[in-house]
Order: C-alpha cells, then sequence, then structure tokens
C-alpha cells in the first residue's frame, strides 16, 4: 500500500514491497504515473520514491539479432550474472553493446517481468526464461514506459531513459508466433548509463 510522506513543497510516496530497492526519479515538470504491484505512484514535478526488484541481470558478447536481417541468428548465449559494473556512456561491461557507438541511446536495456509472465500465459509457454528477449535487466514492480524521457536512479547507479526497446520480428522465432505484435508498446527500455557503479540481482 502506498504511503505518503508529506514535506515543505515535496511529497515523497514509496510504495512498498520486501525487500526494498529504493529508486530515485529526479525533478521534473512533467506528469506521470507508475504503478508498484497494486499501488500507483503520480509523479507530478517532485522528487518520488518508489521499489522495484532486478530479478535477473543478463549479458551477451555477440549479437544474435542485432545486424542479421537476411541471415541466420547468432547462436551467442545470453549470461546470467548476479552482479554487472554499469560504465558511464558506454554500457555493462561484458555485454555486446558495451561501447557499441558513442553517445548510444541503448547501452542498457531493461524488461519488465510482469510482460513476461503476460506473455508466457498468452501464447502458453513454459519453461523459456526470459533470456530469451535478450534485454539485459529484468525488473518487478515499476512501468518501463514511464521512465522515457527520465533520469532515474537504480542502486546508485543513475540512467537516463531513451526509448522503448521495441519488439521485432525475431521475437515471433525466439518466442512464439505473434509476439513481436503482442509486445507493441512493451518491449522494454532502452537507456544510457549516466554513472559508473555495480547492479547486483535479488538473491
Amino acid at each position: 500500500m502506498a504511503q505518503k510522506l508529506a514535506g515543505r513543497k515535496q511529497e515523497f510516496i514509496a510504495c512498498h514491497t520486501a525487500p526494498p530497492l529504493i529508486n530515485r526519479l529526479s525533478q521534473t515538470n512533467e506528469a506521470f504515473s507508475c504503478a508498484s504491484g497494486d499501488s500507483t505512484v503520480e509523479y507530478h514535478g517532485l522528487l518520488v520514491l518508489f521499489t522495484v526488484k532486478l530479478l535477473h541481470i543478463y549479458i551477451s558478447p555477440e549479437h544474435n539479432y542485432f545486424g542479421h536481417h537476411g541471415k541466420p541468428p547468432g547462436e551467442a548465449p545470453m549470461i546470467e550474472v548476479d552482479e554487472v559494473e554499469c560504465v558511464a556512456e558506454k554500457g555493462l561491461v561484458g555485454d555486446r553493446f558495451f561501447g557499441w557507438k558513442e553517445d548510444y541511446k541503448g547501452q542498457v536495456t531493461f524488461f519488465a517481468h510482469e510482460v513476461y509472465e503476460r506473455l508466457c500465459e498468452q501464447f502458453q509457454i513454459m519453461g523459456v526464461p526470459p533470456s530469451i528477449f535478450r534485454r539485459n535487466i529484468i525488473t518487478k514492480g515499476v512501468d518501463l514506459n514511464t521512465l522515457i524521457g527520465q533520469e532515474f536512479e537504480v542502486q546508485g547507479v543513475r540512467f537516463l531513459g531513451m526509448c522503448e526497446c521495441s519488439p521485432c520480428y525475431w521475437m515471433d522465432q525466439a518466442f512464439a508466433e505473434g509476439a513481436e505484435a503482442a509486445m507493441k508498446n512493451n518491449g522494454g527500455l532502452r537507456a544510457k548509463v549516466l554513472s559508473t557503479g555495480a547492479l547486483s540481482k535479488e538473491s
């Protein structure tokens, strides 16, 4: 249940799940809302605290789909790690997009576990891990679309949400026929890394 802590000229709203990983959104003049469990946080140009879990962290040394149009997909695995080093303006150490291009907007990708669960139910898929979508960070407890165009902080590391990580036709082959269409507007978040630090998944 959401709790409101009133302060002078600003309101801190924390949606609690256990254990909490507190994340911070920078101040902005725009308004949006983000969902966490049964609670919704309304954000109107104020500092907002909310909780999110990092369920999985994946890196891959090579591209399987990127740059493979008209060719067979690659076979590089998504490697799950307990912790990953984020480097400002470069990305995740050990991942194929690390230092890919200067000012690249997809230095790290986030994907919601809630979307993964919905897709598994919709297509009656069992036993396929969320790494199949080849996103780096699998989250629970936040609507990733609300972070587009926003600076936010996770475990002390700052990011800038850039755009949706739009699904492509490879999703139909990797997961299920129709997955690309089903993932529209829920393909995840592409972001830049603004500060250096480490992220750890839930134990």
